[in-house]
């Protein structure tokens, strides 16, 4: 499926290509602060049709996430991660046309990061 979405002024917008079933919610201080509801998908699923010169970058910590928002509006629609930082992650409550209580919401612990990174990559419970 084809999905667009973008930030609330409408100055950047993006199409994003993927099955979208399930996101993942992290209690870590910026996701909490955003709202944010994260979908991992590979950059050649991903693509920005309009607002790059209108975003705004934060970083952070290890600096390794690029949390990018609309320096006009301030909505973070989309970052990269740092949990894949060769994937963009999408905020799917910037998405159009999406019903929210239709997708499965995972957790993640990312108040305890790196313990929580390592188990997701090593497919512990």
């Amino acid at each position: 499926m084809r999905l667009r979405g973008g930030c609330h002024c409408g100055a950047v917008v993006f199409e994003v290509e993927g099955e979208l079933s399930e996101v993942e919610e992290c209690n870590c201080s910026i996701c909490t602060r955003k709202g944010y509801l994260h979908w991992i998908v590979p950059p050649q699923n991903f693509r920005l049709i309009a607002g790059g010169q209108a975003l705004s970058t934060y970083q952070f910590n290890t600096g390794t996430a690029k949390h990018l928002f609309c320096s006009r509006c301030g909505v973070a629609s989309y970052y990269i991660p740092r949990s894949d930082p060769d994937k963009i992650d999408v905020n799917a409550r910037c998405l159009d046309g999406i019903d929210l209580d239709r997708l499965k919401v995972k957790r993640f612990d990312g108040r305890n990061w790196e313990q929580s990174i390592t188990q997701r990559r090593s497919g512990a419970k």
